[in-house]
């Protein structure tokens, strides 16, 4: 089906700006929310994230640590790059309800993005076949997509082109669509005029550092992910320091506070892309359900979707800790202490935690 912006774009294979806006016409017509053409340079980063980085503020991913080069300079990531298509995808399937407004206790909180299908391969697909359009209407060219796949400065890429600017959250944040996106990009070898960046409008906000349950926020623009929940129910494999867990209250699976607070998000936009949209229940779920998943469950549960990087064990981590923070409950109680042994060690610190802190409340 031919859109109206695509009917009104005459391609001029010569003509940079004809083809531009034509790619961007074919990047929303295959359902990406927004595209802009980047320049492939992001040496303006570099200093932040050499901060980041000495500060120890990206905890146990030491693979930040690598390729500092090539993510400032894409051409030295995929020579021959001369323009980056930068492209997002809204993932909101409903309008959802500040963080601040009481949640039930026992319910299992998933971040949004991760309770359908995992968007790496929904964007790398999209992304794909765009490159495939593009080559039916230019001719062959290079190009290769990445959706945070790569040592790719993909936020600074798509800020220096327009797509929004960086919130003190440190996400991207665009002024008619909030935050609730994942960005991908496609590296080219065609000639394109770059977009420009747009201006800033977080002001003197301090919402989302005011609202992250573990003050993971150390500083506008500043994120020690150590603290993070999204990091610590996500990356980290180990033992959660005690002192962070009642800040993770029931949330198993990321976190969305500093974005659910952000006022720019009452713009949010819903997804159209059904690969977003809840699979078995995950955005209404209780914690003692998913505490009687084995692991062939949430093998089974988990097969395409982002939940699957955390792992079983680290999953069932979540949980315990959940279940700690949840309202007084025999059968919470009585759940933890008969699986107790079916799980590691590292699980198992957590459970014993999670005993103590029921029993404190009763």
């Amino acid at each position: 089906m031919v859109t109206p912006v695509q009917a009104k774009i005459q391609l001029n294979q010569n003509d940079p700006v004809a083809l531009k806006a034509w790619i961007k016409a074919e990047a929303l017509a295959l359902g990406f929310s927004d595209c802009v053409i980047a320049k492939p340079d992001a040496q303006a980063e570099l200093p932040r994230f050499k901060e980041y980085l000495k500060r120890g503020y990206h905890g146990d991913m030491k693979f930040l640590e690598e390729n500092l080069e090539k993510r400032a300079d894409p051409t030295l990531l995929i020579p021959g790059t001369k323009s980056i298509i930068c492209v997002r995808m809204d993932y909101l399937v409903e309008t959802p309800k500040p963080r601040y407004v009481p949640l039930e206790p026992n319910a299992a909180i998933i971040a949004r993005y991760a309770r359908g299908r995992d968007y790496h391969k929904t964007m790398r697909g999209r992304l794909k076949t765009l490159s495939a359009k593009i080559r039916e209407k230019v001719g062959d060219f290079e190009a290769r997509p990445f959706a945070d796949s790569a040592p790719v400065f993909e936020k600074s890429l798509a800020e220096n082109a327009g797509m929004g600017w960086t919130g003190k959250h440190t996400l991207l944040i665009h002024k008619k669509s909030g935050s609730f996106f994942v960005l991908g990009e496609l590296f080219t070898s065609l000639e394109l005029p770059f977009d420009t960046p747009t201006t800033k409008h977080c002001g003197s906000c301090t919402a989302c550092i005011d609202i992250c349950p573990t003050q993971a926020i150390v500083e506008p623009y500043m994120l020690d992910a150590r603290k993070c929940i999204a990091y610590l129910t996500i990356e980290y494999k180990g033992i959660i320091a005690e002192e962070l867990r009642r800040g993770i209250g029931n949330r198993v699976f990321g976190c969305d506070d500093c974005q659910l607070i952000c006022p720019w998000n009452s713009f949010a936009k819903k997804t159209s892309i059904e690969d977003f949209h809840p699979r078995h229940g995950l955005d209404q779920v209780s914690l003692l359900d998913l505490w009687q998943w084995d692991e062939a469950t949430f093998l089974s549960c988990t097969e395409g979707s982002p939940i699957r990087r955390t792992g079983y064990q680290s999953f069932m981590r979540n949980i315990a800790i959940g279940l700690g923070n949840a309202d007084f409950s025999p059968a919470i109680i009585q759940a933890l202490e008969q699986t107790r042994e079916l799980h590691d060690e590292i699980v198992q610190v957590h459970i014993d935690w999670a005993i103590a802190e029921q029993y404190s409340k009763n």
